[in-house]
């Protein structure tokens, strides 16, 4: 039977001990995106959102939850984080403007920073919706999902 990780021998919750770990190079990349309406993405792409730079400020959002989601994922270790990069790339083709998100994450510590990645994609992409809802709030966020994670016993590419 395998052992759950997460859950003491009373059944309850608690955060896996990793200091007997390497401390290794680690780096995760996420991917979200969010589909716009074409007036919302002339005002993203003019920089004319009532609001203000929507990419900077959701570049700035993303890089603040890398930085914090040991404070809203419980079980997640808080981790020196080294670096954060947060790019988007739009997607035109077909009469919709999906603005994809990729988020770059990497630590030297002893546990991975794949959560960090993932919560920073979301957070960007929430804060492009927070930027926008007053101009139409039928935005859709797309998949999330883990592109790819390095360092510790095991790598990842999607």
């Amino acid at each position: 039977m395998s052992e759950f990780t997460h859950i003491n021998q009373q059944g309850n919750a608690k955060m896996v001990d990793v200091s007997d770990k390497s401390i290794t190079k680690r780096t995760a990349i996420a991917h979200s995106s969010i589909t716009v309406n074409q007036t919302i993405y002339q005002q993203i792409t003019d920089n004319t959102n009532k609001k203000g730079n929507v990419l900077n400020t959701a570049q700035i959002a993303g890089i603040m939850a890398a930085k914090n989601t040991a404070s809203i994922i419980p079980m997640c270790h808080p981790l020196p984080i080294s670096g954060v990069d947060v790019a988007f790339d739009w997607d035109t083709d077909d009469d919709q403007y999906v603005l994809h998100i990729e988020t770059t994450v990497s630590t030297t510590g002893r546990t991975g920073v794949e959560m960090e990645a993932l919560t920073a994609a979301s957070a960007t992409a929430l804060t492009v919706y927070d930027m926008c809802k007053a101009v139409d709030k039928g935005m859709v966020i797309g998949e999330t999902y883990l592109v790819k994670k390095t360092g510790g016993k095991s790598d990842f590419q999607r």
